[in-house]
């Protein structure tokens, strides 16, 4: 089926109404633990007050796909989806908690995260630097913890039929389940002896992110909507190129981003020698020595940086990765065409895909 050439945006109305529906979920769910943590100490109610704050003001993506393959494909009653789409907010809030202990950050966006919040809170109390640092990244894991099974929480308690229930903490759990394998390859890509092929890295990129951020929602939403195999298992599909081309823009916005827009610094990947697809290209080019000195003496200043940026332009790194995503952007529409999903779910979701890729943040 071709995808409509006249797009029709969904009625703002809508859009905001199951935003809005999200917002109250998460309100309630975080009224209700607040009250219970206050119980039982000061330390643990801030601790439920800056976990709140650190949800606030996202783009809420995960829960608008689960409501855009829900209502793509006939579903209709909003109020028992949306503790479903919430409980994915609270799993990417757990997991970039957890990214962020792992990658010893107190940033995001330029704001300081959870663990920056304890660490601060610690030098306040008196305790040293490297201290305050690991009780700020311990109070974040706890706080991922308290996330990740609030994401459980949500669905366990939804109005649903228990099967259904059931089915849906499967795709939760597997979506889980990838997003941890895809982190412990991330940390084993890192400063690991022999380098990472492009495959592994891609892989390392769809069980990372593409599977819990674009393909399990997706197929949640359908689930959620009685839609038969073949197309919970398109919309996967799709989910899954739409979420490897996202991924892709965003390395490229980590290295090559305007600062100002992303909020991200651009010197994070570059200063870590993370694997990224760029990386990978470039080491298979003639102008890798020069790169990988320029890595081996350190990247602490944007000058440092700007080199290097200059040199994986010249290697055609930068070009090679645009084409990659231009390549994913392909098959995710290649799919959406190819499939039999109602005309208007095929325009919601090609609308999703080109603002994953023409992002600029």
């Amino acid at each position: 089926m071709t995808i409509p050439m006249e797009r029709q945006a969904a009625p703002a109305s809508r859009s905001e109404e199951h935003h809005n529906r999200t917002e109250r979920v998460l309100e309630q769910y975080f009224d209700g633990a607040r009250r219970q943590a206050g119980a039982m100490g000061t330390a643990y109610g801030e601790l439920w007050d800056v976990l709140r704050r650190g949800t606030q003001g996202g783009k809420r993506l995960r829960p608008e796909l689960v409501f855009t393959a829900y209502s793509g494909l006939g579903g209709t009653d909003f109020v028992a989806v949306a503790p479903v789409a919430a409980a994915f907010e609270l799993l990417h809030t757990a997991l970039i908690l957890h990214d962020d202990v792992i990658d010893r950050d107190f940033k995001r966006r330029g704001v300081k995260n959870l663990a920056g919040e304890f660490r601060d809170r610690a030098a306040r109390q008196g305790f040293p630097a490297d201290q305050a640092e690991h009780r700020g990244q311990s109070a974040a894991i706890i706080a991922g913890d308290l996330a990740l099974t609030g994401a459980y929480r949500l669905i366990a308690g939804a109005e649903l039929a228990g099967e259904l229930r059931f089915r849906l903490l499967e795709e939760l759990d597997a979506a889980v389940f990838a997003s941890a394998g895809g982190e412990l390859l991330d940390m084993e890509f890192a400063g690991a002896p022999q380098l990472p092929t492009l495959p592994e890295v891609m892989t390392m990129s769809r069980l990372k992110t593409a599977a819990y951020s674009f393909e399990a929602p997706l197929r949640t939403g359908a689930i959620l909507a009685g839609a038969d195999l073949p197309a919970v298992e398109t919309v996967g599909t799709v989910g899954r190129f739409m979420g490897t081309a996202y991924q892709l823009v965003d390395d490229l916005l980590g290295t090559f981003g305007d600062e100002s827009l992303t909020g991200k610094t651009t010197m994070g990947d570059l200063a870590e020698a993370k694997s990224t697809p760029l990386m990978v290209y470039a080491r298979n080019t003639p102008e890798w020595p020069r790169i990988a000195a320029l890595l081996d003496q350190g990247i602490r200043t944007p000058g440092q940086a700007d080199e290097v940026r200059r040199w994986l332009e010249r290697c055609g790194a930068r070009a090679y990765v645009e084409d990659l995503t231009e390549c994913y952007t392909a098959r995710a529409r290649a799919a959406l065409e190819d499939s039999q999903l109602p005309p208007q779910l095929l325009i919601k979701l090609d609308g999703v895909l080109n603002r994953a890729v023409q992002r600029r943040r």
